[in-house]
């Protein structure tokens, strides 16, 4: 909760930076020592309410020895109003999953796709509802304070707590490796196209695609021959400084490690907060994505021929035994079931956090159906096959397309600004757990950092797949927080209050199994 400082601790009011007394400082560290000393869940040594002054006199205390007073409600949630709480449940659930939505349609077929995506909405829709609730299920305590992990600790003890912690950091790392294998790709690309800018260098990639000023490639057809990486050289003045380029420039190679010198140090910082002003480039960076796509597809036109089951030379089956590949990216795309309560306890209008949840989850389906479906519909078939469509989308344009180079710089920077974000996350969680403190050494932080880093790096050199790295994490980190603990949690406070029904109890049943039968399929096809 925000710290109170007395107005009698307060130097001077009127100054636009109220500083604060040594008194006031002291107090501020004691109350916050005695809320560390138990779990967010145990209220025992929380300051009690009667002790606390009237909202329009609540400040929060700043290390840097000032306060500010904080706007909220007198019902103790935020000011939000449900516009905000929309754009910011859409703004955080949007993620790299965006770029792997065709690939995933490719995979299931586009009829089955889209039914997909919807179905996929509508399950994780409910399932988040389910944990928005599930707070107030629990009778006779203060729950106000609460996260989905407590809840789970409160019904299944230290099981609970420790198994909501595994999968919330298996989110988190594969968030992670993605983000690494991504930035390597965005990086790899970025410098091509510069070098072969400054240097007046004309060249081509050897892989088949279409011609004229909109080209479409198809990388995965060489990668059985040749590496992606080489070119052919088509005009420049230094041949050899070109293929020196190539050999220190390469994209598995080299490019994955030189990320090292520049996010290793962002991660080991205390405080990742400078990072955190640039979370605007989230928004830009999808707007600019959507963009692209709809100027992109004004210009190849539709490509669509229907084949339910058999497919051809050119076109994929509308429905594919391949599907669950699609429902495991999908699980991650739809997946913020592990924040969603802090983020709806900053709405203004509570009563309203159902309907704008659903209204959030809305337009994040819409914005995939339309990057997904444009994308596979207007890829030029013929005289390039469907299968050709990459597991990041980007890759299907080459490094000169100036509209794909810029995408990838906007990609490139918010993901490097966000990196350090989700690395802090993962320090938070698992070294609070296990020292009781977030920071507890240098050596702590940097060998954890190391791992976390290491497996990106390894990722980014044998298994730069992102479909495949989303569908793994999304399955397994969503068996838990979106199938199985809000499900389970739903059945049993309605066992305890004596009002399972067997309808109920069979439909959630049916959920965890789905989410089962989802993780085991990732491993099968």
């Amino acid at each position: 909760r925000p710290f109170h400082v007395e107005p009698t601790n307060i130097v001077s009011v009127n100054d636009d930076m109220q500083r604060v007394t040594d008194e006031a400082s002291a107090m501020n560290k004691r109350i916050h020592y005695y809320s560390r000393l138990t779990s967010p869940a145990d209220r025992a040594l929380i300051a009690p309410d009667h002790v606390l002054p009237a909202p329009d006199e609540i400040y929060v205390y700043s290390p840097l020895g000032t306060a500010f007073k904080v706007d909220t409600c007198t019902d103790g949630y935020g000011k939000n109003s449900s516009l905000v709480t929309i754009f910011m449940i859409w703004n955080t659930m949007m993620g790299t999953s965006i770029l792997s939505i065709p690939w995933g349609i490719k995979q299931a077929g586009f009829t089955s796709g889209i039914i997909l995506i919807l179905l996929m909405g509508i399950l994780t829709l409910y399932c988040c509802y389910r944990v928005v609730k599930s707070r107030q299920m629990i009778p006779l305590i203060d729950t106000s304070n609460w996260e989905f992990p407590d809840v789970c600790k409160y019904y299944f003890g230290s099981f609970g707590q420790w198994s909501s912690l595994l999968f919330s950091m298996i989110s988190l790392v594969g968030a992670m490796v993605v983000y690494w294998v991504l930035m390597s790709n965005f990086l790899f690309n970025t410098g091509k196209f510069i070098y072969n800018y400054v240097h007046d260098i004309n060249v081509t990639d050897i892989v088949p695609g279409t011609n004229g000023s909109n080209k479409v490639i198809c990388p995965s057809a060489a990668s059985g021959h040749l590496p992606q990486n080489r070119s052919v050289v088509f005009s420049a003045d230094n041949i050899t400084g070109f293929t020196l380029f190539e050999k220190w420039w390469d994209k598995s190679q080299t490019v994955p490690f030189y990320l090292i010198a520049v996010l290793l140090p962002m991660l080991n910082l205390k405080s990742p907060s400078f990072f955190a002003k640039f979370n605007v480039l989230g928004t830009i960076s999808v707007v600019y994505l959507v963009f692209l796509v709809t100027v992109k597809a004004a210009h190849l036109g539709i490509h669509l021929e229907f084949n339910w089951f058999t497919g051809n030379e050119f076109f994929v089956p509308e429905f594919r035994i391949l599907f669950p590949q699609l429902t495991g990216v999908l699980t991650l795309a739809f997946f913020i079931h592990n924040c969603v309560i802090t983020l709806l306890q900053n709405n203004r209008n509570q009563e309203n956090n159902v309907r704008d949840l659903s209204i959030a989850y809305f337009l994040v389906g819409l914005t995939y159906l339309y990057v997904g479906v444009i994308i596979f519909a207007s890829f030029p078939s013929p005289p390039l096959s469907k299968e050709c469509i990459e597991q990041n989308f980007l890759d299907n344009f080459p490094s000169d397309d100036i509209m794909s180079f810029v995408a990838r710089i906007f990609l490139l920077f918010q993901m490097m600004t966000v990196y350090p974000l989700l690395g802090y996350l993962a320090r938070v969680q698992l070294l609070r757990q296990f020292f009781g403190n977030a920071y507890p050494s240098l050596f702590h932080v940097l060998a954890l950092n190391l791992a976390i880093v290491g497996a990106g790096v390894v990722m980014a050199r044998f298994y730069p797949n992102i479909g495949g790295i989303i569908r793994y994490s999304g399955a397994t980190c969503g068996l838990a927080f979106v199938f199985v603990y809000p499900s389970l949690i739903y059945m049993i406070s309605l066992h305890r209050a004596g009002q399972l029904t067997w309808p109920a109890l069979i439909t959630h049943i049916f959920i965890i199994l789905l989410g089962l039968a989802n993780l085991i399929a990732q491993f099968l096809l």
